[in-house]
Parts: C-alpha cells; sequence; structure tokens
C-alpha cells in the first residue's frame, strides 16, 4: 500500500491555496536578495517561488509531483521534479525555503544532508510544516476509519510532524546552527466541507480501502470529526500545528 498522493493543480488552487496564503510570514523569515540564489523546496504550484522571485533573486524550484512542476513552470518558474529525499545539489544556494512540504517526507534525515549540501557556508534553512500535534483529530478519526477495516493505518500514514526538540537536533545533527524553532498553534478555516480536505490530503488512508469503500470511508471520518472541529456557523476549523524553524550552515 504506497504512502503516495496525486495532485491536482488546479484543484488544489481552489481548495488548498490557503497553504501558500498562509505560508507568506516565511517570506520576512527568509529576507530574499536579489544577488541571492534560493532554492524552493516542495514548491507546489510555485505560488510563493513566484513571490520570491519577484525580489529578484535567482530562483530555483523542485517538486516531487510533475503536474505541480508544470504548474510552476507556466508561472515561468525554473522547476525540476525531484524528490526532496534524494536531493542531488553541490553548494550554490544562499537559501532553501520550504513550506508545507516537510511533513511529507518521512525520511527527514535525509532531508536535512540534502539542504546541507546544497547550501553555501553560511547558507540559512528556513522553513514551516506540521509539527507535533497537526491535524490530530483529523488523524487519530482516519486511523480509527481504517482500524475498522483491519488495515494498519502506521503502514499508510504518510506524515512527519516532529516536536522543534526533535527537529532541532536533526538539525544540529547534520551541523547546522538552529537559529529560531517554533511550535505555532493555528487552527486553520477551511474553504470547504472537510470531505474535500480528506479527498486532496488524506488520499493515503482513502486508498488503502477499496474503491468502492472510499466513499464511506470518507463520510464516517466528517461524521465523527463534524462536532470537534465544526463550528456553530457551519465552518469547519482544521486543527493545524506548524513548526517553523531558520537554521544556518
Amino acid at each position: 500500500m504506497a504512502q503516495c498522493t496525486s495532485w491536482d493543480p488546479q484543484r488544489y488552487a481552489e481548495s488548498a491555496r490557503f497553504v501558500s496564503d498562509l505560508g507568506e510570514p516565511l517570506l520576512a523569515l527568509l529576507a530574499p536578495r536579489p544577488d541571492e540564489a534560493i532554492l524552493d523546496l516542495g514548491c507546489g504550484d510555485g505560488a510563493l517561488s513566484e513571490k520570491i522571485a519577484a525580489c529578484g533573486c535567482a530562483l530555483y524550484a523542485v517538486d516531487a509531483s510533475l503536474a505541480q512542476i508544470e504548474a510552476a513552470r507556466e508561472r515561468g518558474l525554473r522547476a525540476l521534479v525531484m524528490d526532496g529525499q534524494r536531493l542531488c545539489f553541490r553548494p550554490f544556494f544562499d537559501a532553501v525555503f520550504t513550506n508545507a512540504a516537510l511533513h511529507w517526507m518521512k525520511q527527514p534525515e535525509k532531508v536535512v544532508a540534502g539542504v546541507w549540501r546544497a547550501l553555501k557556508p553560511g547558507g540559512r534553512f528556513i522553513g514551516e510544516f506540521g509539527g507535533k500535534g497537526n491535524v490530530d483529530a483529523i488523524r487519530a478519526a482516519l486511523h480509527a476509519a481504517l482500524r475498522r477495516r483491519a488495515v494498519n493505518p502506521q503502514s499508510v500514514d504518510p506524515w512527519y510532524y516532529p516536536s522543534p526538540a526533535e527537529y532541532s537536533v536533526l538539525l544540529r545533527q547534520a551541523g547546522f546552527k538552529v537559529d529560531y524553532i517554533e511550535l505555532i498553534p493555528r487552527p486553520t478555516l477551511l474553504p470547504g466541507d472537510i470531505s474535500i480536505w480528506l479527498e486532496i490530503f488524506a488520499q493515503p488512508f482513502t486508498n488503502a480501502v477499496n474503491e468502492s469503500d472510499r466513499e464511506n470511508l470518507v463520510a464516517e471520518v466528517r461524521a465523527e470529526l463534524e462536532p470537534k472541529l465544526r463550528n456553530s456557523e457551519g465552518n469547519w476549523i482544521a486543527d493545524y500545528v506548524r513548526l517553523r524553524f531558520r537554521a544556518i550552515k
């Protein structure tokens, strides 16, 4: 049972644009300069990459999804299909930037080592991704739904949500100096129903059951989450927790 997710750039833009919108404060932490070479690791459709490139720097972008890379290229970005756990750059970049991507990479030590190799001495690694406690309620409901179907949820769970202490250890072991790291609770208003979120982000869980049962699984999870994550106005609030950091080589 592969831990794979198929990304549809158009649907992502329509139903998950909040991911890049809420990542914009990271740009201030990055503070890109026109003379810099910057890598956007896990760029998605390039919405934030485009804003970095507008600062005049030499921006390069990578993502494991061909569909997302094609969408990024349509924005005029230099974008390559590349697994973030297998970065193959020599020291070239002044900064590596990443938003909402690292929690999809379950070999974080390989990610950090690849970023280290890609950075010049003194280069900075700046990012934000799901941290300890992220979507705990959603994840628990998905795990319970799979266990009811005699499927081991750990075998398909695609997410890595470390604590600041855990991630700091990884960074320091690779040689980074951790300037700043913080866990940020961020309950997030979804633009639509939680079922849409599940269809976009929880594909490894739904794909673990027969196609004929996927709609039932989503309905079960939705029903379990409604009293926890739907407010009195009928809006859904995802229980996001983000880990934001800045590290120096």
